[in-house]
């Protein structure tokens, strides 16, 4: 009976060992797919990061100088570009107003008849402005978003491998102790002594 228990519960691990060696792979793959596409989309936008010259407060040289002149290729220079630099030029220019303030301000001037139509003209602009650079923004932090998930991956596969190592040590070690129990012949058992 112990022989059979040890055998089940070696093999289970072995299995188990084996399932997490294949997501391990799997993880693996997928970190190094998301990572490479990442910077090859990234390289291909050939944006180059501010220099320090550039960065205008204190926020904006925490988050940007250790990245200064660079190539953005990364999921983080991409976060840090859209929230640090183009998301303070945004919010200069519009008085910190969004896309959706910006844009109803226009919608409602358009249409009345006696707008001053430079105001109206300015307020596209800025209207035109705010769209790109919250288009912009979005994809770099989609960017970001799959760099981060990329990175996750490469964190869970070497958790799979270092499972799939402790599985394996114990299953082998289960089978090897199922050997040795069934060398050892069974106990006996004596009846109580009567009195």
């Amino acid at each position: 009976m112990r022989k059979t228990l040890d055998q089940l519960i070696s093999w289970t691990g072995l299995i188990l060992a084996a399932v997490l060696l294949v997501a391990g792979g799997l993880l693996t793959y997928a970190s190094s797919f998301v990572s490479s596409n990442v910077e090859q989309q990234l390289s291909q936008q050939d944006i180059t990061m501010p220099k320090a010259a550039a960065l205008q407060t204190q926020e904006q040289k925490d988050a940007l100088l250790q990245y200064a002149g660079q190539k953005m290729t990364t999921g983080d220079q991409a976060k840090a570009f859209a929230d640090h630099y183009i998301l303070v030029h945004m919010n200069a220019a519009s008085d910190n107003r969004t896309y959706e303030d910006v844009s109803g301000e226009f919608m409602a001037m358009s249409k009345n008849p006696n707008a001053d139509q430079a105001q109206v003209k300015a307020l596209g602009e800025l209207r035109q402005t705010l769209f790109m650079g919250n288009t912009l923004r979005g994809l770099l932090l989609n960017a970001y978003a799959f760099g981060t998930m990329g990175a996750i991956a490469l964190y869970a596969a070497v958790g799979a491998f270092i499972g799939a190592a402790v599985f394996l040590v114990l299953g082998l070690l289960g089978l090897r102790h199922a050997k040795t129990a069934a060398s050892f012949p069974a106990v006996a058992q004596r009846a109580p002594a009567t009195v």
